[in-house]
């Protein structure tokens, strides 16, 4: 036996371990790139023009990981009876309804009570009050806080043998290791390999640039 088939029976043998334990291989092909979601906004055309002026839209200064979602040139306060967090940055392109989408410390902060939910499922969701430069507006049922999730194309998900809407588990590979539990997959042919989660979360795991995330098999 030669040194190429020792060296290929011994990366066989650590794929099945690696893939039976759940510890992700060094150079494994399954990695995700883990973010952190800052706090944000998602407004409606209407508010848009409530909040900044009659014919006022979002115009793109980054890119976002995701394509055709962009950081906008807005920026609102929120504020509640508790307190208000300013300077919070409003993503483009407009939605058909208005989502804030917070860290649970944020929500603790304002006193509010927001339910853990995906982007777009409003249910429970808390009220809060938005503030632009040329107007105000009461988002009533609008505060999530976002739960963790990945973004893949149906090809990314035959490849790492999820489907739309699964939970799985994820160990984020970073300077402190920390395994999430119930991480949604979300497929669609528009978006980018990534993994998102909120400020509390990378923190917690000490979340660095370029950091890989695995699925646990």
């Amino acid at each position: 036996m030669n040194e190429k088939e020792i060296r290929s029976i011994i990366e066989c043998v650590i794929d099945r371990y690696t893939k039976a334990v759940g510890v992700p291989a060094e150079k494994s092909d399954d990695s995700i790139f883990a973010e952190a979601s800052a706090r944000h906004v998602h407004l409606t055309q209407s508010d848009v023009e409530k909040l900044f002026g009659q014919g006022e839209t979002l115009n793109c200064v980054r890119e976002l990981s995701q394509p055709g979602q962009f950081l906008s040139d807005k920026r609102v306060k929120l504020v509640t009876k508790k307190g208000s967090i300013e300077n919070v940055a409003v993503l483009g392109p407009v939605r058909p309804e208005t989502q804030v989408e917070l860290s649970m410390t944020d929500c603790r902060g304002l006193g509010l009570s927001a339910p853990v939910n995906m982007s777009g499922d409003l249910n429970g969701a808390a009220d809060v009050y938005i503030f632009g430069d040329k107007g105000m507006i009461c988002a009533e049922k609008s505060v999530i806080v976002a739960k963790a999730h990945i973004h893949m194309t149906s090809a990314d998900a035959k490849r790492l043998c999820v489907t739309d809407g699964q939970r799985v588990r994820v160990k984020v590979d970073s300077a402190r290791p920390l395994t999430f539990d119930d991480v949604i997959i979300r497929v669609n042919d528009n978006f980018s390999l990534s993994m998102h989660i909120d400020f509390d979360e990378a923190n917690a795991c000490l979340l660095g640039k370029n950091t890989k995330a695995y699925i646990i098999k």
